[in-house]
């Protein structure tokens, strides 16, 4: 029987494909480099050769392999830059070479550049993770203009113009669907792998991709203002602003390499000119003592884990705006939360209706809803949902700003609206003690009864509660708006420590001032989570402030350090954990990388490890460091 090889050889030339991705082709120059020189180093030991052929074969892998390295040395002393990792890799080698220690010139160099292999593909990997966002960016829109339709740049479609989206291509630009219906994922923008259903009515939102059927959207944002935008911008900015541990390393490498320069130069010529030893075993060892000593591992890790830490947030649908953010987390002990549309749904719901003696549930809803019928608030919204049935003929409907509407209904005049309205009337009313926002109604000055609108907490909003405070936080606090009754009653729902009501948006700066004075937490951090443009304010006050992107205003992400594309409060728990987690790793490099080189050194330095050995406990340290870090692209932070 014949058999099919057909898909192992295309599964085999899929896994050969991938494996080229993990290279950049300064990366894959890099290799072919690496190759050669081997290759004429293994020449050069093995074979039998007359000296000024082995000794030509062994310069020309010199200059293969560490003419870049050479290179880089000269342009940077002529920059004035004399203590890099270039400078001491050339030093090494050169004095390696004058002292006839051919192989293991080649061997420091052949080293050095595999690490920068490691460190390539290390950077890479952490880049797709962001680079999955990066391909959210939509390249046409299907433009409708008089019936007809053109394939146009995104960034040329107009707002309230209308494009066409098909199934399988993504959402160009931020609209409101007006004809169709479909499922979209939208799981790199918000990391939610379910999809949305979007209908008539729905706002899209561009990156998204169209999954099952076509759909007609009103362009509401230019591209520039767009969703993708937005993003596209954070992912490409996220890592210009440098932690407090970044810019140490920074720092600490500066002075670090002259004091290794200086006590390389001490040990090559103090020892032979105080106690008359061979200059030559003391330089040997001066130039160990240098290779030992580059600080790869702590310059290139340290910045390395921060970037992962950004794209391991960011496969989550948490955009991080740089790593100083990042680090910032880990000293937050206090969360301030904005209510609705952040803990709540902000959509308002009917939750109880209170008709007097004399009225029906269902006359009292019918009038209520009859004299909101064309007011456009959102409280009129919940009482027409509440009621789906005929409506009343009203006149002189108007409205009274503060205090609700007042309209003709049968010949009678009727009052829809707060204690204010019935209280400028006249009219006497029972206050319910009941949560929630209460509209009252009364008819020719007679109270009818009131109906209840709250609004609920969202699904996710108890379990962010508890994440955070598993991971210590010592405050979560509810700044609102709302009345104290509506507030506290929330609150107590979530569990939460503290609930502030009655705010307006400067009383909350003023809350979130008084958390983050020095005073109050010393050395923590205040975090506020908020997705409305008066929570802008608040944001930026905030030592970190976390905006709702998903379904929050533009106003809000601008002032946020790190954006929520989804709509969960629990992922302000998940940074945090990322945060840490990444803190972890960063902490562990700096001390295993410290370690390894102050014993080495010592060694070095007492002639107790050779070239070779001094190799690799450099690159080795170095790429070890950088496959520690990459592991925050394996960690599962679901769970």
């Amino acid at each position: 029987m014949k058999t099919n090889n057909a898909q192992p050889v295309y599964q085999f030339k899929k896994r050969r494909q991938r494996l080229r991705a993990q290279f950049s082709p300064a990366t894959k120059k890099t290799i072919n480099r690496i190759l050669i020189a081997f290759i004429l180093l293994l020449i050069g030991v093995s074979a039998t050769l007359p000296l000024p052929v082995t000794v030509t074969t062994y310069l020309v892998a010199y200059v293969v392999i560490g003419g870049r390295i050479l290179y880089k040395a000269i342009r940077n002393v002529g920059c004035g830059q004399f203590f890099d990792e270039n400078f001491l890799m050339s030093i090494a080698t050169l004095g390696a070479l004058i002292l006839g220690e051919y192989p293991e010139a080649i061997a420091v160099m052949l080293f050095y550049e595999l690490g920068e292999v490691f460190e390539d593909v290390a950077v890479n990997r952490s880049k797709r993770s962001i680079s999955a966002l990066m391909a959210v960016k939509p390249t046409s829109a299907t433009l409708i203009t008089n019936g007809q339709t053109k394939v146009v740049a995104p960034a040329k479609v107009q707002i309230n113009q209308t494009i066409l989206v098909k199934p399988g291509e993504k959402i160009p630009l931020d609209g409101t669907v007006v004809l169709g219906q479909s499922a979209v994922d939208t799981s790199a923008l918000t990391g939610e792998s379910i999809p949305q259903n979007l209908k008539v009515g729905d706002a899209a939102l561009s990156g998204a991709i169209n999954q099952t059927g076509t759909l007609r959207i009103k362009v509401t944002k230019a591209y520039r203002d767009s969703t993708v935008a937005k993003i596209l911008d954070l992912v490409q900015n996220a890592t210009s602003k440098k932690t407090a541990t970044e810019k140490f390393i920074t720092r600490f490498a500066k002075v670090y390499t002259p004091i290794v320069v200086g006590l390389a130069l001490a040990l090559a010529v103090l020892p032979p000119l105080v106690i008359g030893a061979a200059w030559s075993t003391w330089i040997y060892r001066a130039l160990i003592f240098l290779v030992i000593s580059c600080p790869c591992a702590l310059v290139i890790s340290v910045p390395l884990s921060f970037f992962g830490g950004i794209g391991a947030a960011s496969k989550q649908g948490i955009l991080v705006k740089g790593s100083n953010y990042l680090e910032a987390l880990n000293a937050v002990d206090t969360v301030a939360f904005d209510k609705t549309g952040t803990l709540t749904k902000g959509q308002f719901a009917v939750t109880d209706v209170l008709p007097q003696a004399n009225v029906t549930q269902d006359q009292l809803l019918q009038l209520a809803a009859s004299v909101e019928q064309n007011s456009t608030h959102p409280i009129a919204a919940s009482i027409l949902a509440a009621y789906p049935g005929e409506l009343l003929p009203v006149q002189d409907a108007t409205e009274q700003a503060g205090h609700g509407l007042r309209a003709t209904v049968n010949g009678q005049t009727v009052i829809v609206g707060n204690a204010k309205a019935l209280n400028a009337a006249n009219v006497t009313f029972i206050k319910p003690d009941a949560p929630g926002t209460v509209i009252y109604v009364a008819v020719a000055n007679h109270y009818w009864g009131c109906v209840v609108i709250a609004d609920e907490p969202k699904n996710d909003a108890n379990r962010a509660i508890q994440l955070l405070n598993q991971r210590g936080i010592q405050q979560t606090v509810m700044l609102t708006g709302d009345n104290h009754t509506v507030g506290t009653t929330i609150a107590k729902q979530l569990q939460m420590t503290n609930v502030y009501t009655d705010l307006l948006p400067a009383d909350k700066v003023k809350i979130v001032e008084q958390l983050t004075t020095p005073a109050h937490h010393r050395h923590k951090k205040v975090a506020f989570v908020g997705d409305g443009i008066n929570d802008t304010p608040v944001l930026a006050t905030a030592d970190v402030g976390f905006a709702m992107g998903g379904l929050g205003s533009d106003a809000a992400v601008e002032a946020a350090d790190i954006v929520i594309m989804g709509d969960e409060p629990s992922k302000v728990a998940q940074a945090m954990q990322i945060a840490k987690r990444t803190r972890q790793i960063v902490i562990q490099n700096i001390t295993f990388a410290l370690v390894v080189k102050i014993i080495f050194l010592l060694l070095g330095a007492l002639g107790m490890v050779n070239m070779w050995q001094a190799v690799f406990a450099d690159v080795g340290v170095t790429i070890l460091a950088v496959l520690n870090a990459i592991r925050l692209q394996f960690i599962n932070f679901d769970r």
